[in-house]
C-alpha cells in the first residue's frame, strides 16, 4: 500500500499541501454546492404555496420531494463513478446546468406533471455536487484535514438552507411564485461562470494516475470493492440513520407540522426552521474538530445524535394536549440541527477504507443511505397523513422505525470496521519502515 493509498488522521507522503490556492479552488466547488442546496430546499418553505398552486393533497405534495430524492439517491453511485472517471470539473459543470434548468422549469411550470419533471431534473443536477466537492477537498488538502473539510462543506450547504428559510420564504410572500424561483435560478448561472473560470481538479504535481479501465467490468469492480469494505457499509448506515429526521423536517414537512398541527404562524415556524439550520452550522464545526482530534469519537457521536433525536421526537409527539410547548419545539429543532453533522461521520468511516481511485464511488454509496431514508420517510409521512386525516403524531412515528433499523446495522458493523482500520494502520507502519530513503 503506497503512501497515498488511504486517508488517515496523519499527513501522508505525497499529500497535497493545501494553502490559499486550495482554499480558493475548493471554495468555488463549495459555492456550487451552496446554490444546489438553496434550490433543493426551496420547496421546504414553499410546500403550502405549491399545494395551492397545483391543487394537490399531502401525498401528491410529498411526491415532489420524493421524486427529487429518488433521482438524487439513484444517481449517487453513477455520479461517484463519473467523478472517479472524469474528474470533478466536468461533473460539477453538468450538475450546475441541470439543477439551474430544473429550478427555472419549476418556476415556469404550468402543471403538476411539468413541475414534477423539473424537480427530477433538479435532483439529478444536485446529485452531482456534494460527492464532487468531497473529492475536490481530498485532492487539494492533506488527508488529516478530511473530517474538518467535510464538515465545513456541509456547513456551507446548510447556509444555503438558511437562505431558503430566510429569503425564499419572504420573497414568495412579496414577489410571488414565478418571480421568486426565476430570480433564484440566476445564482446557478453565477456559479457556472466561477466554475468554468477558476476550478481545477487538482494542484499541479498531484495528478491522479490516468484511468486505464472502462466498461461494465470496471464499474462492477469499483462498486464491489467499495461495498466489500465494512467501513463503506458502516458509513452508509450512519448516513442513513442520522440524516433523514432533519432532512424530512427541512425539506417538506416541518413547515406544515408547525403551522397546521402546532398552530404557529408562518413567521414563527420559519424562525424554528432557521434554528435547525443555525444549530447544524454550529454543531458541524464542533463535530469536525472533535473527530479530527479524536478518531474514536465517530461512532459515539453518531449514536448519541440518533438517541437524542429519537428522545426529543418522542417527547414532542407524546406530549399531552394538542400542542407541544414552545420550549420543547425549540429543543427539538436544536437537536435536529445535529443530524446533518452526524451524517457527515459516515464519510469519515468510508474515506480511510478506500484508496483515492475509489473515493467517489465509496462516497456515492454512503451518500445514498441518508437520501433513501429521507425519501422513504417523506412518502410514509404523506401517506399516513392522508390515511389518518392529518394526524401528525402517527405520521411522524415512522421516524422511529428507520432509526431502529439503522442502529442495528451500525452496531453490527462497528467492530468489524474498527478491526479493519487497525489492520490497515499496522500495515502502513510496516511499509513505512521498509520504504527506502
Amino acid at each position: 500500500m503506497s503512501g497515498r493509498g488511504f486517508g488517515s488522521a496523519v499527513t501522508l507522503p505525497g499529500d497535497p499541501p493545501g494553502g490559499r490556492r486550495a482554499a480558493l479552488v475548493w471554495g468555488v466547488g463549495v459555492a456550487v454546492y451552496f446554490v444546489a442546496v438553496i434550490f433543493r430546499t426551496s420547496l421546504g418553505v414553499a410546500g403550502l404555496d405549491a399545494a395551492d398552486r397545483f391543487d394537490v393533497n399531502a401525498s401528491a405534495l410529498s411526491t415532489f420531494s420524493i421524486l427529487q430524492l429518488l433521482v438524487y439517491a439513484g444517481m449517487q453511485i453513477p455520479v461517484g463513478l463519473m467523478v472517479d472517471r472524469l474528474g470533478t470539473k466536468k461533473v460539477l459543470t453538468l450538475g450546475v446546468v441541470l439543477f439551474t434548468v430544473g429550478q427555472l422549469g419549476f418556476a415556469l411550470s404550468p402543471s403538476y406533471g411539468m413541475a414534477l419533471a423539473s424537480r427530477a431534473l433538479l435532483g439529478c443536477g444536485d446529485a452531482m455536487t456534494f460527492i464532487s466537492v468531497l473529492r475536490l477537498g481530498a485532492r487539494w488538502f492533506p488527508a488529516r484535514r478530511g473530517p474538518l473539510i467535510g464538515q465545513v462543506a456541509a456547513l456551507f450547504g446548510m447556509a444555503g438552507n438558511l437562505v431558503s428559510t430566510l429569503f425564499i420564504a419572504r420573497a414568495l410572500n412579496g414577489w410571488g411564485w414565478t418571480a421568486t424561483f426565476v430570480g433564484s435560478s440566476v445564482a446557478g448561472l453565477a456559479v457556472l461562470v466561477l466554475l468554468l473560470l477558476f476550478l481545477r481538479d487538482h494542484p499541479e504535481g498531484y495528478e491522479p494516475a490516468p484511468a486505464t479501465h472502462a466498461g461494465a467490468a470496471f464499474v462492477r469492480r469499483q462498486i464491489a470493492q467499495s461495498w466489500r469494505e465494512p467501513g463503506t457499509r458502516l458509513g452508509m448506515w450512519v448516513h442513513f440513520t442520522t440524516q433523514f429526521p432533519a432532512m424530512v423536517f427541512l425539506l417538506l414537512w416541518g413547515m406544515p407540522f408547525l403551522v397546521e398541527d402546532q398552530g404557529l404562524t408562518r413567521g414563527v415556524a420559519g424562525e424554528l426552521l432557521t434554528l435547525v439550520v443555525l444549530s447544524n452550522m454550529a454543531v458541524g464545526l464542533a463535530y469536525g474538530q472533535i473527530i479530527a482530534r479524536h478518531h474514536a469519537a465517530r461512532a459515539p457521536l453518531a449514536l448519541g445524535t440518533v438517541a437524542g433525536t429519537a428522545l426529543l421526537w418522542a417527547a414532542t409527539l407524546l406530549h399531552p394536549g394538542d400542542r407541544a410547548p414552545m420550549w420543547l419545539l425549540v429543543t427539538l429543532c436544536v437537536v435536529l440541527g445535529a443530524c446533518g453533522p452526524a451524517s457527515m461521520i459516515g464519510f469519515d468511516f468510508a474515506r480511510p477504507a478506500n484508496p483515492p481511485e475509489r473515493q467517489g464511488t465509496a462516497s456515492g454509496i454512503v451518500n445514498m443511505g441518508g437520501f433513501v431514508a429521507s425519501m422513504t420517510t417523506l412518502l410514509a409521512v404523506g401517506v399516513l397523513l392522508d390515511a389518518t386525516g392529518d394526524n401528525y403524531r402517527i405520521a411522524f412515528s415512522s421516524v422511529f422505525v428507520l432509526e431502529a433499523l439503522g442502529v442495528v446495522q451500525i452496531l453490527r458493523l462497528k467492530a468489524r470496521t474498527a478491526q479493519r482500520e487497525r489492520e490497515r494502520l499496522v500495515a502502513s507502519r510496516v511499509e513505512a519502515v521498509h520504504v527506502p530513503v
